[in-house]
């Protein structure tokens, strides 16, 4: 069972203790504060040079980084691995309120844009095509409160891969903003 925009599915039991099915959360919800205003973290979220100075999990570059940031626009990211291994990502803008809500798709993509199946790059589970991730920059006394929404996983085990991911990702977008903070 699925509960739609919740990424659940589901583990009931009946009076009798019978499994009747079994409930896996699979979408993705991170939330951090960073000691920046939210105009500066949608500048850093949203620009390409910027993005590519922080954005993939630790050790990982993102040598392309493309962004047409207009509904209906697209994103094109590429992750290199430690060992030089590619990995391509593409999104369409769906809703974009500066500097406070983005809302767009999520795709593995080839090194054109082209969406591709997860398994192109090894990746285990019936991954949908499209994935959904809206990322939020809300005013918290002078800091953001930044919040990530990634849904679509097909199960768990990928969510917690994509979730240490996203927070080593984070992780350096702290950094990278209190770099940004000293100059």
């Amino acid at each position: 069972m699925e509960i739609p925009g919740m990424g659940f599915t589901g583990l009931f039991k009946d009076t009798e203790g019978n499994i009747m099915g079994i409930i896996e959360i699979t979408m993705l919800l991170i939330t951090r504060v960073f000691n920046a205003p939210p105009e500066e973290v949608w500048k850093v979220w949203t620009e390409a040079d910027a993005v590519k100075q922080w954005f993939g999990p630790q050790n990982f570059t993102a040598p392309v980084v493309k962004i047409d940031l207009r509904v209906g626009g697209t994103s094109l990211y590429c992750m290199r691995s430690p060992d030089g291994e590619d990995f391509w990502s593409t999104g369409i803008y769906k809703e974009i309120v500066p500097p406070e809500r983005i809302v767009s798709t999520d795709s593995f993509a080839d090194a054109k844009g082209n969406v591709v199946p997860a398994a192109h790059y090894g990746m285990e589970g019936n991954w949908p095509l499209e994935l959904l991730v809206t990322v939020t920059f809300q005013e918290d006394g002078g800091k953001t409160r930044f919040t990530l929404q990634h849904e679509g996983f097909p199960d768990r085990k990928n969510r917690v891969l994509a979730e240490a991911g996203w927070n080593e990702s984070l992780d350096k977008l702290a950094r990278y903003l209190e770099q940004r903070s000293e100059q």
